[in-house]
């Protein structure tokens, strides 16, 4: 049996009609960058996550960049983990900010609150808590620490489409409709970033990002920033880039927006057969779905000590599987310079050598799921 670790073409089969129609649309307007079909999708999208502004931009990365680039001055200290992708990193630095690291929680991999307080200095302006692998950061501590310190919150929803966190008591300046309530995540911060990556629970059919604000300051600068710093054509306020979202995608997202609460239902029925499976496999550490989470597992991954051994076996049983992350950022070379060692964050150097990610995507099917369980414990066994 195959089994890829993520499988675009069974989707578009699916979907292969109303995509192409809309594309064609799309041609027919000459509606190539922005427009009405972005425009469509930003509405669609800011409806589904109950946001005032969605603006569509030409990636997750951008996304994240724009967000900060709107609340932070250069040189302002900017917080975030080292087990998330570079993207995120990358866009702290392009928009002006330091990075400063902290470490996670061991059981569900994402920020720790109290890491995070004892971070802090008078240079930190903004904190960047990433909703890892779809399950959400822990905001509610993270929320209140900010609003204490005075700090904007920028929310890495890359990976966390459709995600939900529920409020439990809810604090001073936190708003009190989150409070017990379910909340989406991306709409808990002052701003936040999604990256619609092809493989992504919501995915373009090439680069796409936006970012979610309920700010109408945040929201006006950004529409500016990614279009050369112009309110209108042809009149610039300040230099800006060059980060539309193309029509093409906004349309892509638009039919695919539809589905998107059963595909992540369906990762989630997946999610519960692996859990069942692998409950009583000795050596394997599965994911943990925090319980004011609504988890939409864009990845599924277990905790193993050799995971290198166990790839290179499920792939010579045809099984594609992937690591989120390799190596945690600190202590790779591209941040050298932040001056950081081995040991500094303890969590993350732990987990990050015992992750490996399973084929994850809605329509895998039950024997798939059984057969990659099957191929662990026959390593494991070994």
């Amino acid at each position: 049996m195959n089994v890829p670790f993520v499988d675009l073409k069974v989707q578009y089969a699916q979907l292969k009609k109303e995509i192409l129609a809309e594309l064609e649309k799309v041609c027919e307007n000459t509606a190539f960058v922005l427009g009405p079909f972005v425009k469509n999708f930003e509405n669609a999208f800011a409806q589904f996550l109950g946001v005032h502004h969605v603006i569509g931009v030409n990636s997750g990365t951008s996304a994240v960049q724009l967000a900060l680039k709107a609340v932070i001055e250069p040189g302002d200290e900017v917080i975030t983990t080292p087990n998330t992708f570079i993207a995120t990193t990358e866009a702290i630095t392009a928009a002006g900010g330091t990075i400063k690291f902290v470490d996670i929680r061991e059981d569900t991999y994402t920020m720790d609150p109290d890491a995070l307080k004892a971070t802090i200095t008078p240079r930190t302006r903004a904190v960047v808590p990433v909703h890892l692998y779809g399950q959400p950061a822990d905001m509610e501590p993270i929320l209140e620490i900010a609003r204490r310190h005075h700090l904007y919150v920028v929310e890495d929803a890359a990976q966390a489409h459709g995600a939900r966190y529920r409020m439990k008591k809810g604090k001073e300046k936190i708003e009190e409709s989150m409070n017990g309530e379910w909340v989406m995540c991306g709409t808990m911060g002052d701003a936040a970033a999604f990256s619609f990556y092809p493989g992504k629970n919501l995915g373009a059919y090439g680069e796409a990002g936006a970012v979610v604000t309920n700010s109408d300051q945040i929201a006006e600068l950004i529409r500016k920033y990614r279009d050369h710093g112009a309110k209108e054509k042809y009149v610039h306020e300040f230099e800006g880039y060059n980060m539309r979202m193309e029509g093409f995608q906004g349309a892509v997202l638009n039919v695919k927006l539809k589905y998107l609460n059963q595909w992540n239902e369906a990762r989630r029925q997946h999610a519960r057969y692996y859990h069942e499976l692998l409950q009583e496999v000795e050596g394997v550490i599965p994911p943990r779905e925090r319980e004011n989470a609504y988890h939409v597992y864009h990845l599924y991954v277990i905790r193993v000590k050799d995971r290198e051994g166990l790839q290179q076996h499920l792939a010579r049983n045809g099984i594609a599987t992937g690591f989120h992350y390799k190596y945690p950022l600190h202590l790779q070379k591209a941040y050298a310079h932040l001056g950081y060692r081995k040991g500094d964050f303890p969590v993350t150097e732990k987990v990050m050598q015992e992750v490996i990610s399973l084929p994850m995507y809605p329509e895998l099917t039950r024997e798939q799921v059984e057969f990659v369980v099957k191929s662990i414990r026959e390593f494991l066994r070994k």
